[in-house]
C-alpha cells in the first residue's frame, strides 16, 4: 500500500462512517498521511480525527476510535493505535510500507512522485517587487504551485533586469501593481516580498545563487557568500547535488556488474530515516504550497541527502560477494532517493547533475 493509496483507504473510511451515521461532518475531499512525529508508532500517522472532532461535535479521540475499528479491517493493514489527543497512527503488513514507497516513486512516470497536478486547478496571481530575491522566489514558487494543480502568473513591479533572467533563469512577467491582465476578476492576488538580499548574487552563478536565495525563509536574511560554493560537508547545496551524483554512480557501476535495482524489503537503521524523509515528500510539496514557502521544500532536501548518505556505502557487493536480492532493493532505494532530490532541486530551478 503507497502513501497515496493509505490516504485513500482512510478518507473511504471516514465516508463509510459518515454514510453509516456515526460521524456527522462533511467529508474532506483528501486525508494527509504522514511519517509519526514523536510518541508515535507505525509507519504512517494522521491528525484527520483531531481536524473532524469539532464539526462532529465529538472529542477527537472517539472519531479516532470510529475510524480504528474501520480502518482495522482494511486490506494492507496491520494495526492501528491511538496517541495523544486522537493521532491515528497506522502500521502497514509486513515489508508492505517500504517496499510500495519505493515501487511508488520509481513507477511515478510523467507525473513525478508528490505532484498533484490535478488537485486543484485553482488560478493564482503571484506578485512581487522589483528586486532580485523576489524575482527568484516568484520563480520557484510558481513551479511548487504549478506541481500541485495550481494555474500561476508571475510578475513583478518594473521590467525584470535582463541579468536576472540571463543568469538565474525564470520567466516572470511585468505586471505594475494595480494591473491582472487576462486574469479572471477573481483571481487571488498574492503579494511575494521576502526580504531583498544584502549583496548582488549574480557572481554566484545560477545554481547557488539561487539556493542563497531560497533556503531562507523570506522574513530571514539571506547569506550571498562564497560559502554557497564550497564543495564540502558544510554547504548544504553541495550534500544535496552530492547525495544525487553519488546515487546516480551507484547506478551506473551497478549495471557494470551486472544487476540492477529491484525495488523489496530495506530494514536496519540506514534505511529507516530515509523511508521516513522520502515518505514525508508529498507532504513537505503541499506545505511549500501552500505556505508560499519554498524554503521549506530546500531544508527537506537536506533532510534527505543527509538520510541518503548512510544507506550508499552498502548498496553495492564487497569483494567476491554477489550481488543479492538484498543490494538490488538497496540499490532501488538509493535510486529512489536520487529521483527525490532531482525533482526538488528541479522545482527550485537548480540542475541536479548525475556527475559531480
Amino acid at each position: 500500500m503507497t502513501p497515496v493509496e493509505l490516504s485513500r483507504t482512510v478518507l473511504r473510511a471516514v465516508r463509510c462512517a459518515v454514510d453509516d451515521g456515526e460521524l456527522r461532518v462533511a467529508v474532506p475531499e483528501r486525508v494527509v498521511v504522514a511519517p509519526p512525529g514523536p510518541g508515535g508508532c507505525g509507519e504512517y500517522a494522521t491528525n484527520v480525527a483531531l481536524q473532524l472532532a469539532r464539526p462532529a461535535g465529538r472529542t477527537s479521540r472517539h472519531v479516532a476510535e470510529v475510524l480504528r475499528t474501520r480502518l482495522l479491517r482494511a486490506d494492507g493493514i496491520g494495526d492501528v493505535v491511538i496517541t495523544g489527543p486522537g493521532f491515528i497512527n497506522i502500521s502497514l503488513r509486513g515489508s508492505a510500507a517500504p517496499l510500495a514507497l519505493v515501487e511508488e516513486i520509481l513507477g511515478a512516470g510523467d507525473i513525478p512522485y508528490g505532484h498533484r497536478p490535478e488537485a486543484s486547478g485553482e488560478r493564482l496571481l503571484l506578485h512581487g517587487a522589483a528586486e532580485v530575491r523576489a524575482f527568484v522566489q516568484l520563480d520557484a514558487l510558481a513551479r511548487i504551485l504549478r506541481s500541485q494543480g495550481h494555474l500561476v502568473r508571475t510578475g513583478c513591479d518594473v521590467p525584470p533586469e535582463p541579468e536576472w533572467i540571463a543568469v538565474l533563469g525564470g520567466g516572470v512577467e511585468h505586471l505594475p501593481a494595480h494591473h491582472q491582465p487576462g486574469a479572471a476578476p477573481d483571481t487571488p492576488r498574492i503579494e511575494i516580498r521576502p526580504v531583498p538580499a544584502p549583496a548582488d548574487p549574480l557572481p554566484l552563478g545560477r545554481d547557488a545563487a539561487r539556493w542563497a536565495l531560497l533556503r531562507p525563509a523570506a522574513y530571514d536574511r539571506p547569506r550571498i557568500g562564497a560559502e554557497h560554493l564550497a564543495q564540502r560537508e558544510s554547504n548544504p547545496l553541495f550534500r544535496v547535488r552530492y547525495a544525487h551524483a553519488r546515487t546516480r554512480a551507484l547506478l551506473r557501476n551497478a549495471a557494470d556488474l551486472g544487476f540492477g535495482p529491484e525495488p523489496g524489503p530495506v530494514s536496519g537503521s540506514a534505511a529507516r530515516p530515509l523511508l521516513a524523509a522520502l515518505a514525508d515528500h508529498p507532504r513537505v510539496l503541499a506545505a511549500a504550497a501552500r505556505h508560499r514557502a519554498p524554503d521549506r521544500l530546500a531544508r527537506h532536501l537536506v533532510t534527505v541527502a543527509d538520510a541518503t548518505q548512510p544507506l550508499l556505502p552498502a548498496v553495492l557487493p564487497l569483494g567476491a560477494e554477489k550481488p543479492s536480492a538484498v543490494h538490488r532493493a538497496r540499490l532501488a532505494l538509493a535510486e529512489a532517493a536520487g529521483t527525490v532530490l532531482a525533482d526538488g532541486l528541479s522545482l527550485l530551478g537548480i540542475d541536479a547533475p548525475d556527475h559531480l
